[in-house]
């Protein structure tokens, strides 16, 4: 991603690409897209967070590959590889960082503090870019660099997540 916005030109959603990849418009926020791209995650998993793991497993998958269409025609189109429009990734990693413990732990707490802990997990990851985040933005082509930055971060945050409750259950 580029650092200076100001040089960026706007999204236009213009296509069902650019409408997913915008997060369905939530990457159009003038004030921290991917925040809101998250928040747009947030508010679709709650009420889905009950549905069974595999259902859950097999929808992230499936985003995840419409995802990477959807990131690769927007940058495309928009003329940035990772324009600050496209959020469809947070939300595939949101996603992800809801579901390693939602998969491994099941009911350790309940839904709501799970995806607030899991948003600030995923968000401190997702900005924060350590490695092996950074390098997958740098190194995969594309709409994979602009998805799998995210899904790092989703894992690590769900990994963590996971961890901490464990250890917290056995204090």
């Amino acid at each position: 991603m580029q650092d200076d916005s100001a040089d960026i030109a706007p999204a236009r959603v213009r296509s069902v690409a650019t409408l997913i990849a915008a997060g369905l418009g939530s990457g159009l926020s003038p004030v921290a897209p991917g925040t809101a791209g998250s928040v747009l995650a947030a508010l679709l998993l709650l009420p889905a967070l009950s549905a069974d793991t595999a259902s859950h497993w097999m929808a992230l998958a499936l985003a995840t590959a419409i995802g990477v269409w959807a990131a690769d025609l927007a940058g495309r189109e928009w003329g940035v590889i990772d324009h600050p429009a496209i959020v469809i990734d947070e939300v595939v990693g949101l996603w992800l960082a809801v579901l390693i413990p939602l998969t491994l732990i099941p009911q350790a707490i309940p839904d709501a503090w799970l995806l607030l802990l899991a948003f600030m997990f995923f968000r401190l990851f997702d900005i924060a870019k350590p490695w092996p985040i950074n390098h997958l933005e740098r190194s995969l082509p594309g709409g994979w660099g602009v998805m799998f930055d995210d899904v790092a971060a989703g894992a690590m945050a769900g990994v963590c997540l996971t961890l901490g409750l464990i250890g917290i259950a056995a204090a």
